[in-house]
């Protein structure tokens, strides 16, 4: 039998007695949302064990209220050496029995290469990792998919093929208690609501549905009684501007939220809508149905939101084509106009 066609033996999952325990989540919002689900299975597997997580520092007071975590490590910035080898110093310190390397890419690979020549059980696609993901097809799975699959290859008792684990942020309120920051009366927002995200990342302006087309819809949305609700970074900030001269009734908030605001505002929210982007992700995992826009340049069968309260997604070769009507439509088709989201 040829070395190609000897089949892939997955090794014993990791010690579920492990003291130890580091997940390693960095990059965009939208990824980190979606490697909740697999935190959350992590954390239930390794029940009683001490759970890290090394992520950047944009997610890390998210990630403090977060219940799967009771450390949070920041790596600090790419190029900053001196922070690096404190960061390294403390990851060998830590005596990790079990590493999960959710990001699996050359940096996360770097540390586990650190780690040498004794490294903890590691789960990823480092070379040389006890429990190597060694799906051929694993860059052809969405990614909540592949998170669940890079556990099974671990050993974990899940089903070949199932998808993935959703992500969920319906800890937020509770976790901090339900302040009045979290309230959309917070924000003068009085329910109904949906929320309306026209950003995407600046280096990539063909993920942008018109903001002319936000302002239709939103009064499209207006006329159903219903109030658009604006959100976005600084960036979008001139977005929102021409939402707002185009449809007094729209609410306009953007650059004002954070990370746990979005949360709790979508899960109150009758649905959202907005451009391939991280928040969309945050409003699914809160349970908001959404319709989320995609343009030519993006797959939605890999990297698509999920979450409880459904999600559809319009992909929109040119998106000068998508009208407004089409998006109304499908937000009614994804239940956000409901009674019982109405209420």
């Amino acid at each position: 039998m040829s070395e190609a066609t000897i089949p892939y033996q997955i090794p014993a999952p990791p010690r579920a007695q492990a003291d130890r325990v580091l997940v390693i989540k960095l990059s965009a919002l939208g990824d980190f949302v979606q490697a909740l689900g697999a935190a959350k299975l992590i954390r239930d597997y390794h029940v009683g064990a001490r759970v890290t997580l090394l992520t950047t520092e944009r997610f890390e007071a998210f990630a403090n209220a977060c219940p799967y975590f009771d450390i949070v490590e920041a790596d600090g910035r790419t190029g900053e050496a001196a922070k690096t080898a404190q960061l390294l110093a403390r990851l060998r310190s830590a005596r990790f029995d079990v590493v999960y390397d959710l990001q699996t890419n050359d940096r996360s690979g770097f540390y586990f290469q650190a780690m040498r020549p004794w490294p903890p059980l590691w789960s990823g696609i480092a070379q040389g990792c006890s429990h190597p993901h060694a799906n051929p097809d694993r860059e052809t799975l969405h990614t909540l998919d592949r998170h669940a699959d890079q556990l099974r290859y671990a050993g974990y008792d899940l089903v070949e093929g199932a998808p993935g684990p959703l992500p969920s942020v319906t800890w937020v309120r509770r976790a901090l208690r339900d302040p009045p920051r979290l309230q959309p009366e917070f924000f003068n927002i009085k329910p109904p609501y949906v929320l309306l995200v026209p950003g995407a990342s600046q280096q990539h302006p063909e993920k942008r549905w018109p903001a002319e087309k936000y302002a239709e819809l939103a009064s499209r949305i207006a006329g159903r009684g219903v109030t658009p609700v604006v959100i976005g970074a600084a960036d979008e900030r001139d977005a929102g501007a021409l939402i707002a001269a185009k449809e007094r009734r729209a609410k306009v908030i953007v650059s004002r939220t954070d990370l746990f605001q979005l949360a709790a505002l979508a899960e109150r929210a009758a649905g959202a809508v907005g451009n391939d982007t991280g928040p969309m992700h945050l409003a699914a995992a809160a349970g908001a149905p959404c319709v989320v826009l995609f343009s030519s340049a993006t797959n939605p069968e890999k990297v698509a939101p999920r979450g409880v309260g459904g999600v559809l997604s319009i992909v929109a070769p040119d998106f000068a084509q998508l009208e407004p009507a089409q998006v109304e439509q499908a937000l009614s088709n994804v239940g956000a106009f409901s009674l019982n989201r109405l209420a």
